[in-house]
């Protein structure tokens, strides 16, 4: 079916249960104990610094059988490999080549910028009054700058290697998951010479505020820090944030899916966004996300819900139970349903994706246009002749947009198609094109 597969490729940990951590374990001897990250307690006992976990609690476990602490940057039943280890790096590359020699197309690797951290292993400094921190929102984690326990210079050599692995197979990808949201530093995972990982994830827009400003500006903060000659990517919504549909709500959804696909670089959907699902209440007793269970409002259960097929008691996903709950949505975000009407997101969807095959899409230039009015992001795609305008209306007003005689092809509002715009509609986003 021509479908291309990309592994989820976990490079800073495996699971306590592996056999590599089984026998890293049992004794200080053992020739895989180094392959972990393992310290002796501090001088009060506790633990060898102040560094805590991504999901709260400290990021050392205190093992009985030997008596030291076992590095853990999630959870404790997720201890991190030790990548200075010459014997870890040849036996991830091993992994890694295992899986492109089955034929998969790539990775996504994980927690990208976690696996090299101070080789000090000095403090984390807290918090200090008045600092706006990225982290700030995720309980005792958010308590810390995240100076020494993330990041460190060597991370960028252990991707390099990773990139040399990938390109001894023709046409594969990798891209990398990474929550650094300074621009320069962001960046830098591209490689000097482009030659780490192709892509680090983009989260920008996922943290800018949803206004035509905070947007427009994020997006040309992204292309201009981006390294000559590379390509960036946009995500709007993943496995670990809120759906968009609660998020932004059900009109700046449609207006969000514009934005998205019509941007210059690859374009991440997470699957559901496409039919409007949105954030799922999940009860204690259903609840199946460790971060949840350690800060209970940091759950991602909400957004992990089946994906909703039919409108069905099994949503077309399962005839048994499912791991989590269907939504009260579930009658109207189903594929199902929408395949039938012309005015669903996911016709809105089906109608960005085909307008991707176009050079202007695909292989456009960008240009930011009209940035007289804070509520509008106006902005040129354009491939030689072929030339594409999309206009997005952020506020609750009626807009006036000039675009000439370009015809609109995608709107968010149903009827809207087919014809020259010249007012958009409160929430409404367009594309147009010009000269057709």
């Amino acid at each position: 079916r021509k479908i291309r597969v990309v592994v989820d490729y976990v490079m800073n940990h495996t699971s306590d249960l592996h056999p590599w951590f089984v026998e890293s374990r049992s004794s200080k001897d053992n020739p895989k104990r180094d392959w972990y990250v393992w310290r002796d307690p501090s001088a009060d006992g506790g633990p060898p610094n102040n560094w805590v976990s991504v999901f709260s609690g400290p990021s050392w476990t205190l093992d009985p059988t030997t008596g030291q602490y076992y590095r853990n940057s999630y959870l404790a039943t997720q201890p991190d490999l030790n990548w200075r280890n010459p014997e870890v790096v040849d036996a991830m590359e091993d992994v890694a080549r295992f899986w492109l020699e089955l034929g998969v197309d790539g990775f996504r690797v994980d927690a990208a910028h976690q696996m090299m951290k101070d080789p000090l292993e000095r403090d984390n400094p807290p918090v200090p009054e008045g600092y706006v921190d990225p982290y700030k929102d995720m309980g005792e984690y958010g308590r810390f700058q995240h100076i020494y326990d993330l990041g460190h210079e060597d991370v960028h050599a252990c991707h390099r290697r990773l990139r040399s692995v990938l390109d001894e197979y023709p046409d594969r990808v990798a891209v990398s998951e990474v929550h650094v949201f300074d621009l320069e530093e962001w960046a830098l995972y591209y490689g000097t010479a482009l030659d780490e990982l192709h892509m680090p994830f983009n989260f920008h827009l996922m943290a800018a505020d949803w206004n035509a400003r905070s947007v427009r500006e994020t997006v040309d903060a992204v292309l201009g820090a981006i390294p000559s000659g590379a390509t960036t990517n946009w995500t709007l919504g993943n496995h670990d944030e809120h759906r968009i549909a609660s998020r932004l709500g059900p009109e700046h959804a449609r207006l969000a899916a514009i934005l998205l696909l019509t941007l210059p670089g690859a374009a991440f959907m997470y699957y559901g966004d496409e039919i409007g699902m949105t954030q799922v209440h999940v009860s204690d007793s259903d609840a199946r996300d460790p971060w949840g269970e350690n800060v209970s409002y940091l759950s991602r259960d909400g957004c992990r819900t089946p994906m909703q097929w039919t409108h069905d008691s099994g949503a077309g996903f399962t005839s048994g139970e499912p791991w989590l709950p269907f939504g009260p949505d579930l009658p109207d975000a189903n594929v199902a349903t929408q395949l039938d009407d012309p005015d669903s997101i996911l016709a809105l969807y089906q109608s960005l994706l085909r307008l991707r095959a176009s050079d202007a899409i695909r292989a456009g230039e960008f240009r930011s246009l009209d940035q007289s009015d804070d509520d509008m992001f106006v902005f040129e795609r354009r491939h030689g002749e072929d030339r594409i305008v999309v206009a997005l209306n952020f506020s609750d007003n009626r807009k006036h947009v000039d675009l000439g005689d370009a015809t609109t092809v995608v709107s968010t509002e149903p009827g809207r198609t087919g014809g020259v715009v010249r007012h958009l509609r409160p929430r409404e986003g367009i594309v147009a094109i010009v000269g057709s």
